[in-house]
């Protein structure tokens, strides 16, 4: 921009006396400045005013979507406890349920549908709570993508889940170690734990859902009882390839150190 002022005036000086050239920049120059100084205060007002109108569009869209979570959630939730005051059971449920939904809307950054492991998980734990009413205990390490293999995984932790909360003894826990070739589940209960071999041949809950399904795609599934609960492990390798079961499962065998 100086240099294009530089320019216009040695193009126009050309037959005017320095002086004149002089009084006329001093003149230009004046004007600029003082139509700054009466505009400047204007445009600051207006920009002011459009951040503070931007600013409280940006609260009130804040305070519709809280407003808004509030009645799809928790308003119904109280009202729900309301109706059903007389059962302590059924209101510790839905309390237990809408503190953790609370909890992940305001505390938790959740990735998008279809792309954490551990968020299929967490919401695995949440389903079972509710179905049956019994805390479940979840850590997790890591995360990956759902695939084939996760499927797979998830699908045998629901039943192991739903055998813990209904035949075992609270507390009740999961531990799930997710890496990008491998994933581990632990479900472990403090019930009186069972043998695998006296199972009756029609009840397919842990031989067909967990260890068959685990041995099928290519992992294993390993039951220990003990005296103060059961532990369900699971593990699979990642891409799952369907193969030769590497190992049995059954009440009293060996397998990797367990995260409890």
């Amino acid at each position: 921009m100086v240099l294009t002022a530089v320019g216009v005036l040695l193009l126009i000086g050309d037959d005017t006396p320095p002086r004149e050239l002089f009084k006329g920049v001093l003149t230009g120059g004046a004007l600029v400045l003082g139509i700054g100084l009466v505009l400047a205060p204007l445009w600051l007002r207006t920009n002011r005013a459009l951040s503070d109108t931007r600013a409280a569009e940006a609260r009130e869209a804040e305070r519709a979507d809280i407003a808004a979570h509030l009645h799809d959630s928790v308003l119904q939730t109280l009202t729900l406890i309301r109706k059903r005051a007389d059962d302590p059971e059924t209101v510790a449920r839905l309390a237990r349920s809408q503190e953790r939904e609370l909890r992940a809307w305001l505390y938790t950054d959740r990735p998008e549908a279809a792309t954490s492991t551990a968020d299929v998980l967490r919401d695995l734990v949440a389903e079972i709570e509710d179905r049956h009413g019994v805390e479940v205990e979840l850590v997790i390490v890591g995360d990956r993508p759902p695939d084939a293999a996760t499927e797979v995984v998830v699908a045998a932790a629901r039943e192991a889940l739903s055998n813990a909360v209904r035949h075992g003894a609270a507390p009740v826990s999961a531990y799930a170690e997710i890496s990008v070739d491998h994933l581990d589940v632990f479900v472990r209960d403090h019930g009186t734990g069972f043998d695998l071999a006296t199972v009756a041949p029609d009840r397919h809950g842990v031989k067909e859902s967990i260890i068959g399904r685990m041995e099928r795609h290519g992992g294993h599934a390993t039951v220990r009882c003990r005296e103060n609960g059961t532990e369900v492990h699971l593990s699979l390798a990642a891409p799952a390839v369907p193969s030769t079961p590497a190992s049995t499962a059954s009440a009293a065998s060996a397998g990797p150190p367990s995260p409890y």
